[in-house]
């Protein structure tokens, strides 16, 4: 493999991991602000156990964030040099923004957040447990701005090769970034959703039945099923934009060679790029152009458009983006059966998780990381999906790749992998260390509840 692909694998390698803490940390910090306030308005402890518990894990989730986030942002000088070189004027102000007005506010207040619950005023351990919340929301924002303009640049203008601001508001508020943003949001959602979830039925199936993780599995099994119509509602709306603006991407996603109507959506295919063509096909007829055209004789784009009269392809590998697209389908409708099985049984005996069948506990465990499964898939899809450009129409990978000997590319890349690897394997360690510790120790008692005389409330178990 040559400089060109293993740079790639390194910058995926380490985004693929990067990624996985942000999409935990961007959601918790708003469950824990819920956790918080029920704890505040009714006084009950078991708000304030799951509080405990949980902000173990963000407060772990965002270390290694950092960390890996840290190491990621060094590739742009040492493996992608032409992606600064070239669009440096515009990436750079936007890190710039994300650094200022989101990291330093999480950093700031997290401290409080974690240490300060019976050392300052109650009103002061909330409002920075919201603006830990705000700041990775923050955060997210301006990586999804950047992001989405990579995908859909807009606002600027190349002079002398080199890309130039002219609109601040348009490069901000690029054609995709609303839908990335929100379809992202969602994500973190769903995967801290099934998080707390999975680990809640871990500890329920190991004894755990304590007022706590009741309240903390209930509240991961409502917002799961809150959340994923919403997402597939949300998908199918990114998905049109993306036709719009990136028709080679959706034709990769669909295994659509030839351009035309009554387009099958493919259930199954082995995308053949040698032969363009699909080999094994499963289907269901006319699908693909009524979901993407709202019409069975609908057009839907084909691959083989884009393909020059000179034989250069440019659109991306048909087969990682096919492939990517129908995990985070398929664990989408997992999500969706799992979520709304187990609230309808809850809500039905009106029991609680005494209410769930022990099979479906069971799967809960390992659907725990569901959510960063289709994260993953679906970043894949994006990203593998936006090749061979790099800022569409503007830069190419290629083009911005740093010249170095292959053979360090990949010595670095066997280094990174393999302590990913390890680092994955302890931090999945240490979540089920600490749900298997639990909350120990005498919970700490408030300096002053939020809301008067709460903590005076008689409140029942449930």
């Amino acid at each position: 493999m040559d400089t060109l692909i293993l740079s790639r694998i390194q910058f995926g390698a380490n985004i693929s991991f990067h990624i996985l803490f942000p999409t935990i940390t961007i959601a918790l910090g708003w469950v824990l602000l819920f956790f918080k306030l029920r704890f505040n308005w009714t006084g009950d402890m078991k708000w304030m156990e799951a509080y405990r518990f949980w902000v173990k894990v963000f407060a772990l989730s965002f270390a290694m964030g950092v960390v890996s986030g840290i190491t990621m942002s060094f590739q742009f000088g040492t493996n992608w040099p032409g992606f600064m070189e070239t669009v440096g004027n515009i990436a750079g102000p936007l890190l710039a923004y994300e650094v200022l007005t989101a990291f330093f506010l999480e950093a700031v207040f997290l401290g409080i957040m974690l240490f300060g619950f019976s050392r300052v005023p109650g009103w002061l351990h909330t409002t920075a447990t919201f603006l830990v919340a705000f700041g990775t929301t923050m955060s997210a924002f301006w990586i999804i701005v950047l992001n989405s303009w990579m995908h859909t640049p807009a606002g600027y203008e190349i002079r002398d090769g080199v890309a130039f601001a002219t609109d601040w508001f348009a490069i901000i508020f690029n054609p995709s970034m609303p839908y990335r943003f929100t379809h992202m949001l969602l994500a973190s959602g769903l995967t801290v959703a099934f998080l707390i979830a999975g680990l809640s039925a871990f500890r329920w199936l190991i004894g755990d039945r304590s007022n706590g993780v009741r309240a903390a599995l209930k509240t991961g099994v409502y917002l799961a099923a809150l959340l994923i119509p919403v997402q597939i509602l949300m998908g199918d709306l990114h998905g049109l934009n993306t036709l719009e603006h990136q028709p080679q991407k959706v034709a990769a996603m669909e295994g659509n060679w030839e351009t035309g109507p009554n387009v099958p959506l493919l259930l199954f295919a082995i995308p053949d790029e040698q032969a363009r063509e699909n080999r094994m096909e499963i289907g269901i007829p006319n699908m693909a152009s009524i979901i993407l055209k709202h019409k069975a004789d609908g057009v839907v784009p084909g691959l083989n458009d884009f393909v020059t009269a000179d034989g250069d392809v440019l659109h991306p590998p048909v087969a990682p983006v096919f492939w990517s697209f129908r995990i985070m389908v398929g664990t989408g409708f997992a999500m969706l059966f799992l979520s709304w099985a187990a609230s309808l049984l809850m809500l039905r005996k009106g029991r609680g998780p005494e209410g769930l069948p022990k099979v479906l506990l069971v799967a809960m465990v390992p659907m725990a990381f569901s959510g960063w499964v289709a994260t993953l898939a679906g970043w894949y899809t994006t990203e593998i999906g936006r090749q061979p450009w790099l800022v569409q129409g503007v830069l190419t990978t290629k083009q911005a790749v740093a010249d170095v000997p292959a053979p360090l590319v990949w010595t670095t890349l066997a280094a990174y992998l393999a302590i990913y690897a390890l680092l994955l394997v302890a931090y999945i360690y240490v979540l089920f260390y600490l749900a298997r510790k639990g909350v120990d120790g005498e919970l700490p008692k408030p300096r002053t509840p939020l809301a008067g005389q709460a903590l005076n409330r008689s409140v029942p178990a449930e």
